[in-house]
């Protein structure tokens, strides 16, 4: 995040130009462009249902899972992607929501590619983050937040857009990773937080094959248009690289 919690999000994130804009306004804003080949497969299953809403193990029965369709189908009114509540991608994370709000459903890698990991800083408490990102008028939030003590929440599914670049293009292809302290505080990123939050950025490089180095694993400032300084000049780079290339090299 890289800014005061109640000067920041006061005026709520919703209306930030360079956030994700509300679906209706996405729906109107992309209402003019060509139509693409997701959504032709999409359109082309509707007519093939006749606008029935049916369940996935219907359509599946009836062979309207075809190569393409089935990584779609989901998106068609009525329908919603298989998952299994409070499941995590990351093992020995909490499972804490966020808001619906603050979030996109997707399917990646499917539909986007993950390319980068985005670290932040939450300029406030564990719980204080925790507590906005289930906030519905707070307008973002991201897929993990980290504690001192190296505890993680995680609160959006890795395949799932989360609200918490200020880039759409950035938010669709990242993992972003929250950190409990403030940018001028550097004893506030322990040894346990390090290691834990390295553990996980290894896992998510591995699992989406992405190459470890600062041109993948950003900080919030280094987004294009970024307004916020997270993590901050307190933050060891050279320190969280070095773990994560040594989770990376154990674990491969």
């Amino acid at each position: 995040m890289g800014e005061d919690w109640t000067n920041q999000w006061s005026g709520l994130r919703a209306t930030d130009s360079s956030q994700e804009p509300p679906r209706r306004h996405r729906r109107e804003k992309e209402a003019g462009r060509p139509i693409g080949r997701r959504a032709l497969i999409v359109g082309g299953a509707a007519a093939a249902v006749g606008g029935a809403t049916l369940g996935w193990d219907q359509l599946a029965q009836g062979g309207a899972m075809r190569e393409g369709m089935a990584r779609d189908m989901w998106k068609m009114p009525g329908m919603r992607k298989p998952r299994k509540e409070g499941e995590v991608d990351f093992s020995g994370a909490q499972w804490v929501a966020a808001s619906s709000a603050n979030w996109r459903m997707a399917d990646r890698p499917a539909d986007y590619t993950i390319d980068m990991v985005v670290i932040h800083v939450t300029q406030g408490s564990f719980d204080s983050a925790v507590k906005v990102f289930q906030n519905p008028a707070h307008g973002a939030a991201a897929h993990y937040v980290f504690r001192k003590d190296g505890h993680v929440a995680q609160m959006i599914r890795e395949l799932d857009v989360a609200y918490h670049a200020g880039n759409r293009e950035y938010n669709e292809r990242s993992i972003g990773i929250e950190h409990e302290g403030f940018v001028d505080r550097p004893q506030d990123f322990t040894d346990a937080m390090y290691r834990a939050s390295a553990q996980l950025t290894a896992r998510v490089c591995a699992r989406h094959k992405i190459p470890v180095d600062r041109k993948h694993i950003i900080g919030h400032v280094e987004v294009p248009e970024a307004t916020h300084t997270d993590p901050g000049d307190g933050w060891d780079w050279d320190r969280y690289m070095r773990l994560v290339q040594e989770a990376r090299s154990a674990s491969a």
